[in-house]
């Protein structure tokens, strides 16, 4: 019998923890080995609560007594079609635990949940329950374990590949505010546009946007971003600097300078900040005007040119109007005094 596309996931909560369901127990199980909460596919005539009341005590022997519809998840996977999962909380039930064939169940403190082995998309969703949000609407696309696409309410979702410290591919894909919830290391880029003026160099600096998550209102690299999940470093380069300052260049215009690993703690709009990030320093020389620059809207404000020698003095002596780190401007200043040399 062909099963419905329709499911219910249900995240059941006592004292701060979710019942969390291991399967390894069922056989082809398109979540072998993954953790994930307890649930199943509508029968025939079901309504979204019948299906979560049946199937939590199918898997639990637990009977439900107040529950909360939180969100509609769409997966989309290929070789498996499309499912519409109902997302419910439930902290109201009775009954005595009972064994499952499914899989093994146990109560997980919800601090530790990123410990286990989730969907990537899971923990997504699994965020948007401890933040309290309103009732929402998450698309999620893969292709086998990989999570290729993620839609918040219509609206696409920033995906990072985590990297190990070494800069190698840790096989996981993390939206982008629990890569800096978590403090996980991925892939950024690092443009610096500078001409020379009278045997001087000159660094151009944007001003960040007041609405920005981090630093908010501070002078920072010509252009910077993160790269996308599937994403190499010079493509992502010449992407940020078309989106953030409207500049169109060709890949053999940046010249690769190195990497650089950075790390920072902060606290922003309330909220705790954890970057670590290994960023391709590039430069780009070619003439341009800045009055033509098209500044990305709600990401940058203005723009500026600024001698690498006063920048650089006023960097290193901790002034508070830049965002760029000490060892960054060493860096770029090394390089360009060597070309200056050439």
């Amino acid at each position: 019998m062909k099963k419905s596309n329709l499911t219910t996931l249900c995240y059941l909560e006592k004292d701060g923890c979710y019942l969390m369901m291991h399967r390894v127990r069922k056989k082809q199980d398109v979540n072998e080995g993954k953790w994930i909460g307890v649930g199943g596919h509508f029968e025939l005539g079901e309504s979204p609560e019948d299906c979560l009341l049946r199937e939590v005590k199918e898997e639990t022997g637990l009977t439900l007594t107040s529950w909360k519809f939180r969100g509609l998840v769409t997966f989309t996977q290929e070789g498996f079609g499309t499912e519409y999962m109902c997302l419910y909380t439930a902290e109201g039930f009775q009954g005595e635990m009972t064994d499952c064939e499914e899989g093994c169940l146990e109560w997980v403190r919800k601090e530790r949940l990123n410990e286990l082995n989730l969907w990537d998309g899971d923990e997504i969703f699994l965020n948007y329950l401890a933040e309290e949000r309103p009732f929402f609407s998450l698309k999620l696309e893969y292709r086998g374990n990989l999570l290729l696409k993620a839609e918040l309410d219509g609206r696409e979702l920033e995906l990072f590949e985590v990297l190990n410290e070494d800069g190698s591919s840790a096989g996981r894909i993390k939206e982008r505010s629990l890569v800096h919830r978590d403090g996980d290391w991925h892939g950024t880029v690092h443009t610096w546009i500078v001409r020379r003026r009278e045997n001087e160099w000159e660094l151009l600096f944007q001003k960040r946007s007041e609405q920005k998550e981090s630093f908010p209102g501070k002078y920072d690299i010509s252009s910077a971003g993160h790269r996308q999940a599937g994403e190499d470093a010079l493509a992502a380069a010449v992407r940020e600097l078309r989106e953030e300052l409207g500049l169109c260049v060709k890949p053999e215009d940046l010249e690769f300078l190195r990497l650089r690993k950075g790390v920072v703690q902060e606290n922003f709009h309330g909220k705790p900040y954890y970057d670590r990030e290994i960023a391709s320093l590039y430069l780009y020389e070619k003439p341009m005007d800045t009055k033509k620059l098209v500044f990305q809207d709600g990401e940058v404000e203005s723009v500026h040119w600024v001698s690498l020698k006063v920048c650089r003095e006023e960097i290193l002596a901790g002034d508070s109007r830049y965002c760029v780190r000490p060892d960054e401007i060493q860096m770029i200043s090394e390089a360009l005094e060597q070309k200056k040399q050439c």
